[in-house]
């Protein structure tokens, strides 16, 4: 097995060297070994792709921490590319955001844009899960030219301005360490072809507005805002390359009762005075309908009693979470001369009969005016 070079000595750079010039140091030696500038020579390519071995280690501050500490053997199984059976193109595919996807070995197929649409489902079908069917518009090929963007009885001709390449080589300005690059064509966008004669429908573009109709299966246990993808309902890509996908975003409508808390359901409900104080079943609403609740004696305002699985569903487990109910104690705003009188008649036996809470807080209260008194 040959050994391996140093990783700085690949890419002509000290130990402590910035991010910023190994990446520089990368880029001048891809643009270097490239085999467009190479041709004939058999170790560019070897060269080529051990900086890129090299850069994919340097530029990332975990693998180049190991690196320096263990050597080769450091960066074993931490995820680090092996070029040697990679092709140029694939490469330089790689560090897109280095050459601004306009350098490599040849034109790239491009992948279709990803496209972005809304479903609103109710609280209920989340619980369930739902299939719902929806409409939306994309850009697909043109049905008259057949998505070449000529005439029909025409075809593309060579790009004059790259001669059929796709890429032109660029001065990169006086004094820059890079020389020349080569650049996507501006003329026909990397595409190596131009549209002499443009289709009428498509106007040269070869794309179309068309409608399209999917089925969308809402999972159970999703929640608002999250994203369902649906591969391969995007726009197609240049030349007919794989097409992006559909991000269908789910809108969860409000339930007039029941508020979604991560998997559980948390209801509000009022009960009267009487309620609270001698206890009693009532209905409470769920996502299947209503249950009843026993409220037991003396249930204190703000108290909650769980529903236990009547909640949502995980995402991932299918879990169901439960349902909380929060007792809330109404007051009466009006009352009638009898009311009136039976709660005089039980106000008198308060001062023998205090609830626990109570009796605590007036201790407290004659305590705290006491000392104040003292003082």
């Amino acid at each position: 097995m040959a050994t391996k070079r140093d990783y700085y000595e690949v890419l002509g750079v000290e130990q402590d060297a910035p991010p910023d010039e190994v990446k520089k140091s990368y880029r001048k030696l891809a643009l270097k070994y490239h085999p467009d500038r190479n041709q004939g020579d058999p170790n560019a390519d070897a060269r080529l792709k051990e900086a890129a071995e090299a850069y994919v280690v340097l530029s990332d501050p975990e693998k180049r921490q190991r690196y320096n500490r263990f050597g080769h053997s450091g960066i074993n199984g931490t995820g680090a590319h092996d070029f040697s059976n990679m092709g140029v193109e694939d490469i330089f595919s790689v560090f897109g955001d280095i050459f601004g996807g306009g350098f490599g070995g040849g034109r790239r197929r491009a992948r279709g844009a990803d496209l972005q649409t809304r479903i609103e489902v109710a609280l209920d079908e989340v619980a369930t899960g739902v299939e719902r069917t929806i409409t939306y518009e994309r850009n697909d090929f043109c049905d008259l030219c057949s998505g070449s963007g000529a005439a029909p009885g025409t075809k593309k001709q060579n790009c004059p301005t790259c001669g059929g390449y796709g890429q032109v080589e660029q001065a990169t300005g006086f004094g820059s360490i890079f020389g020349r690059v080569v650049t996507t064509c501006p003329a026909c966008r990397g595409q190596g072809a131009v549209v002499a004669t443009p289709c009428k429908q498509c106007r040269g573009s070869g794309r179309y507005p068309r409608e399209r109709v999917v089925s969308v299966n809402v999972p159970a246990g999703i929640h608002d805002g999250q994203a369902i993808r649906i591969r391969g309902e995007g726009e197609p890509g240049e030349d007919g390359a794989s097409r992006g996908d559909l991000h269908c975003y789910v809108t969860v409508k409000p339930h007039p009762f029941l508020e979604r808390h991560d998997n559980d359901l948390v209801c509000r409900v009022p009960i009267t005075f009487t309620q609270a104080s001698l206890g009693a079943k009532i209905d409470v609403p769920t996502l299947t309908g209503k249950a009843e609740l026993k409220i037991p004696r003396g249930t204190q305002p703000g108290q909650v009693f769980r529903l236990a699985g009547q909640g949502m569903p995980d995402l991932r487990t299918g879990r169901r979470g439960n349902e909380l109910i929060q007792v809330s104690v109404e007051i009466p705003r009006k009352i009638n001369k009898q009311q009136e009188t039976l709660l005089r008649d039980f106000a008198k036996t308060e001062d023998s009969v205090v609830a626990p809470e109570s009796k605590g807080f007036f201790e407290k209260l004659i305590k705290h005016i006491a000392g104040d008194e003292l003082d």
